[in-house]
C-alpha cells in the first residue's frame, strides 16, 4: 500500500516527532493535574478518574488513528495500533513509571478492573484464532464498555457522598480553571499525537516498514505517549491509583471502544502473525500483573525492569 508523506523531508518529519512529544508531555501534565484536583473537589476516587476521564482522554489518539485506518481499509495498521498500544501500556508505560518510583497498589481496589481487562483480552485472543472480529462482537464490546463506565460511576457516587453543601459558591467558582486544564490537556494530547504519528510514519517510509509493523511499533508507541506522559506525571505526584486506573482503563478502552467501534463500522480480519504472536503476547503482559499486584502489593523497580526488558526483546524481534 502507498502512504502519502505529510512532510517534504526527513528533517521536517523528525521535527514533527519532537514537537508531537513536547505537546504530549505538556498535555499529560495538564490533564493529570486538572483531573486529580477535580477528583478531590468532588469526592471521586482517583482510581475512577483514572479509569474514565484520564484513560478515555489519553486513548483518544488510538481511537482516531484506528478509525481512520479502518475507514481507509488499512486493517493491519488499525489492529497493530490497538494491540501494540496495549502491550506498550504495560511493557513501556507501567515499567518506566515503576522505574521512577515504586507503585503501591491494593489488590482489592483494582481486582475487578484487572480481571475485566484479562477477560476481554482473552475474548479478543479467541476471536483472533477465529480470524475475524465480527460486527456483533464490536457492538457488544462498545455497549459493554458504556455499561461498565456508568456502573463504575454510579457505584462510586453511591458509596461516597459529594461534600460540597457548605461551600457551593467556592466550589463552583473553582471549576472553570480545572475544566480548562482538562480541556487544554485533551487538545494538546490530540494535536501532539496527530503530529507525532504523521512524523513517525513519514520517518518509517524511508526504511520500508510494513503496515502491521508500523501499527505495532511507531503508531502504538506514538498513541501510547499520552498514557506515558500522564502516568509519569501521576507517578511523580504519588497518585498510584490514578496511574493504574489510567493504564487499565486505557487497555479496556482500546479493546472495547477502539477495536469495537472499528469492527462495528466494518468487521476486522486478523492475520496469522497477530493471532499467534501479538495477541498472546498482549495477554501475557497483563497476566504478569496478577502475581505482582496480588502478592507483592507494590510494583517495584525490579518489576519495572523486567517488564521493560520483555518489551524491548519483543520490539527487537518484531523489527
Amino acid at each position: 500500500m502507498e502512504y502519502s508523506p505529510h512532510f517534504s523531508s526527513l528533517w521536517l518529519a523528525l521535527l514533527a516527532v519532537a514537537g508531537g512529544m513536547i505537546c504530549l508531555v505538556a498535555g499529560g501534565e495538564c490533564l493529570v493535574s486538572g483531573a486529580t484536583r477535580l477528583a478531590k473537589r468532588f469526592g471521586m476516587s482517583p482510581l475512577l478518574i483514572g479509569l474514565t476521564v484520564v484513560a478515555f482522554g489519553t486513548s483518544m489518539p488510538e481511537l482516531f488513528v484506528s478509525l481512520a485506518a479502518s475507514l481507509q481499509n488499512h486493517a493491519d495498521l488499525m489492529v497493530g495500533n490497538v494491540v501494540g498500544s496495549n502491550i506498550a501500556n504495560i511493557g513501556l508505560v507501567l515499567s518506566l513509571s515503576a522505574l521512577m518510583v515504586p507503585i503501591p497498589v491494593t489488590y482489592g481496589d483494582i481486582k475487578r478492573e484487572l480481571w475485566l481487562v484479562i477477560g476481554i483480552s482473552f475474548v479478543t485472543l479467541g476471536l483472533g484464532f477465529l480470524g475475524q472480529f465480527p460486527r456483533i462482537a464490536g457492538i457488544l464490546f462498545v455497549t459493554g464498555l458504556l455499561f461498565f463506565t456508568y456502573y463504575s460511576y454510579h457505584e462510586a457516587s453511591r458509596n461516597k457522598k459529594i461534600n460540597n453543601e457548605n461551600q457551593p459558591a467556592a466550589i463552583q467558582s473553582s471549576l472553570a480553571p480545572l475544566i480548562g486544564m482538562i480541556i487544554g490537556g485533551f487538545v494538546l494530547l490530540a494535536y501532539g499525537s496527530d503530529l507525532f504519528i504523521k512524523g513517525a510514519v513519514d520517518v518509517a517510509l524511508h526504511v520500508g516498514i510494513s503496515e502491521l509493523v508500523i501499527g505495532l511499533t511507531l503508531a502504538a508507541v506514538g498513541t501510547s505517549l499520552p498514557e506515558l506522559a500522564s502516568s509519569i506525571s501521576a507517578a511523580r505526584r504519588g497518585h498510584a491509583a490514578l496511574l493504574l486506573g489510567n493504564i487499565l482503563g486505557s487497555n479496556l478502552f482500546n479493546l472495547m471502544m477502539v477495536m469495537g467501534t472499528a469492527a462495528t463500522v466494518s468487521p476486522v480480519s486478523f492475520t496469522s502473525a497477530v493471532s499467534h504472536r501479538d495477541l498472546p503476547i498482549m495477554v501475557g503482559f497483563v497476566l504478569v500483573l496478577v502475581p505482582i499486584v496480588k502478592f507483592r502489593q507494590t510494583i517495584l523497580r525490579r518489576h519495572g525492569f523486567f517488564l521493560l526488558s520483555a518489551y524491548a526483546i519483543y520490539m527487537f524481534l518484531l523489527v
